[in-house]
């Protein structure tokens, strides 16, 4: 178990901008930074940064927390393994307590996984540096590529001898199980007996954006035809191929600063223009792009180079993938080599200021290049023609823009000499037909959701291998409705009322607060309290709201309200009052959202205004008083609407009990009686404090 004082150290050490700063590009928005949600696939960014706070709030997904809770939401860990990441992260050792061998199974799994990956990765580097297999095959095959050491060791570059067993026997010996090796694809296994999955291989470590190994990449060294000439480790609860860019970690900054990305095919083209001095690239993997690829690549900027390789198998490959990046929205260039040249044989061809210069000064529109292209080879064939004009209206009808949409496809209709109106035609049936393939797949899943069927994919991590929390999945405080699909709109309405209590709490609670000594009482059911003699004292807002919600006998339904309710109940006891890094350290990924959604303020006035209009807006700090009295009658009439709805139900049953000659039915009628009346009094008296008609 982490000790509570580290824990508070890797809070205030880690700068949450900076963390997610590793995720999100990030611009700044007055005091605070904006960005595209790396949880949703939105084009707009609604997600925000608030440093000064140490929260995030996205507003697409409905998340937010602290620089824990990101990495939680994100990465899919739990709250300890969040904090060992940022403790590593900022060079904070952990001097662990004791725990049970419970909490040590579950929290290890995936700290076991990343350094059995970090372990190979170093093992095989040191294979290719310090050995002599490593020295003669695989050093001298990237030596004789023209890669230099640095660049090698920039990307950890390995080998895998070429035995069966060297791997997974130093692994073994040094304590790593064969389960992990095999879970992480690094081994397999036939007849009980482990062998080396890469074996004879170079070896590139994949890493996420954070720099971590989690997975590798094997290039085999032989001619021989028959074997695949890259293998890529299989997916594992730390690598989901589809989801990761080679060399993102590396080109984060560069893409950053640029606003652009280079994207190209494999790991030796990533490594040949880090070497020339351009770091903006990254690559697939050697895998078709995905939508998931792409929303990295959204994170940090909007405009996208792809490199083709300049043999036509390579071009028509990435043209397949570039539809794709039009339909994120992103903005789209190509660049091709001469002579059949890729981005890794024509950086070693010329200095990088020829290299820069080229990718600079040719690289085309995307939709131009494809006109180009294909009208080259197309030529007079009207069959190919034909294939031609459908292949770039399918590329327009991606474009998620109307108006980008209508410019290429007036381009497209001069430089195809066809008819404007007739091109809208042929666009309108290919998004006629997307949409409704898009109705038909809603309405699929929508069966398979009613007849309780999981769409997901099935893991393919071993069926005795325990996977760490998901916390994707678990909502123990649910935000909007305090633990539950609420569809009961008084149930709805409580748990807005009550959350803006709490929001109250959580900006206020240490605000000094003037009232008099017997001041501030709601009126009760029973009737009207007078004042006595009244003295001015000064109490905390937190003192002053507790005090009066204790006095009107309600109780709060939404779970993460009566969490922190409770705290700050806890705390008053000792005269104490908590402050917010209390709340976002909690381990409550929902709870912490829900604080950051109490706290986050979109949209306010600038500090500015009055001097510059000369108007003066209310500020809800000036009128803390009123807020916490309107708050407390809204909670009031909520509860008398609930209990008034409650009681007809129970009229309803009496009046069919007396109806049916149930003589003891009449008591408990003239009871509920008595109470209705005292319903309709509380309610013209909460009526009398807001000044309107309260309907039933």
């Amino acid at each position: 178990m982490i000790p509570a004082q580290t824990v508070d150290l890797v809070m205030q050490t880690a700068l949450i901008e900076e963390v997610v700063g590793d995720y999100v590009e990030l611009k700044k928005s007055g005091s605070s930074f904006r960005g595209l949600s790396p949880f949703t696939n939105e084009k707009t960014p609604s997600f925000y940064v608030l440093p000064e706070k140490g929260i995030f709030k996205c507003f697409s997904s409905g998340k937010g927390g602290s620089v824990v809770t990101f990495l939680m939401e994100l990465e899919k860990l739990s709250f300890p393994e969040a904090i060992r990441q940022l403790a590593q992260r900022y060079g904070i050792e952990i001097e662990e307590e004791k725990v049970t061998p419970e909490q040590h199974q579950a929290r290890t799994e995936r700290e076991s996984l990343l350094a059995l990956n970090a372990w190979a990765q170093k093992w095989l580097t040191d294979q290719m540096n310090e050995t002599d297999e490593g020295k003669a095959i695989a050093l001298s095959y990237f030596e004789s590529r023209g890669f230099r050491k640095p660049v090698l060791d920039t990307f950890k570059i390995g080998y895998c001898p070429d035995s069966w067993d060297s791997m997974s026997q130093a692994a073994l010996e040094a304590g790593y199980s064969k389960e992990r090796l095999i879970a992480l694809g690094l081994v397999k296994e036939t007849d009980g007996k482990p062998w080396d999955f890469f074996k004879g291989r170079v070896m590139f470590p994949i890493r996420d954006v954070t720099g971590r190994t989690i997975a590798f990449g094997g290039r085999t060294l032989r001619s021989d035809k028959k074997i695949a000439k890259y293998f890529n480790s299989p997916e594992s609860p730390l690598y989901h191929k589809g989801k990761v860019l080679f060399g993102l970690h590396l080109a984060k900054p560069a893409i950053t600063k640029e606003d652009r990305v280079l994207l190209v095919e494999g790991y030796t083209d990533v490594m040949a223009m880090h070497q020339a001095g351009i770091e903006n690239v990254v690559s697939s993997s050697g895998t078709a792009l995905t939508v998931d690829q792409i929303k990295l690549i959204r994170r940090y900027t909007k405009n996208v180079t792809v490199l083709f390789d300049g043999d036509d198998a390579g071009i028509r490959a990435s043209l397949r993938g570039t539809d794709l990046l039009l339909a994120e929205g992103l903005n789209v260039q190509v660049v091709l080599f001469p002579d059949g040249d890729d981005p890794d044989s024509f950086s070693k061809k010329v200095p990088s200021e020829t290299l820069e210069r080229h990718i600079r000064e040719e690289a085309k529109d995307f939709v131009a290049f494809k006109l180009e292209l294909l009208a080259r080879e197309a030529g007079d064939d009207p069959v190919l023609k034909s294939e031609m004009i459908h292949s770039i209206i399918e590329s327009i009808a991606a474009i998620p823009d109307g108006i980008q949409q209508g410019v290429y496809l007036k381009l497209a209709a001069g430089e195809l000499s066809m008819s404007e109106d007739l091109l809208q035609l042929e666009l309108n049936k290919i998004q006629r037909k997307r949409l409704l393939d898009q109705q038909k797949a809603e309405k699929r899943e929508a069966f398979r959701q009613r007849q309780g069927l999981d769409s997901r994919a099935p893991s393919t991590a071993p069926p005795n291998l325990q996977l760490p929390a998901d916390w994707s999945q678990q909502h123990p405080l649910d935000i909007d409705s305090g633990g539950s699909v609420e569809s009961d709109p008084l149930i709805a309405h409580r748990n807005v009322l009550e959350a803006d209590l709490v929001r109250l709490l959580l900006l206020y609670g240490s605000e000094p607060i003037q009232i008099e000594e017997a001041e501030g009482e709601i009126e009760k059911v029973e009737g009207e309290i007078e004042k006595a003699e009244a003295k001015e004292v000064t109490v905390s807002f937190a003192d002053f709201a507790l005090h009066h919600f204790e006095g009107l006998e309600l109780e709060f339904h939404h779970m993460a309200c009566q969490s922190i309710w409770a705290i700050y109940e806890a705390a008053l006891e000792k005269d104490e009052i908590p402050q917010m890094d209390r709340f976002l350290k909690h381990e409550d990924p929902t709870l912490q959202s829900f604080v950051a959604d109490a706290v986050f303020q979109k949209d306010k006035v600038s500090e500015r205004w009055g001097e510059v209009h000369q108007i003066y807006p209310a500020r809800e700090i000036d009128q803390l008083k009123k807020a916490l009295m309107d708050a407390l009658h809204h909670l009031k009439l909520n509860q008398n609407r609930l209990e008034s709805r409650e009681m007809q139900v129970k009229l309803e049953g009496l009046t069919e009990a007396i109806n049916n000659g149930e003589e003891a039915a009449v008591l408990g009628l003239r009871e509920l009686l008595e109470r209705r009346k005292v319903l309709d009094i509380q309610k013209t008296k909460i009526a009398s404090y807001f000044g309107v008609a309260i309907l039933p």
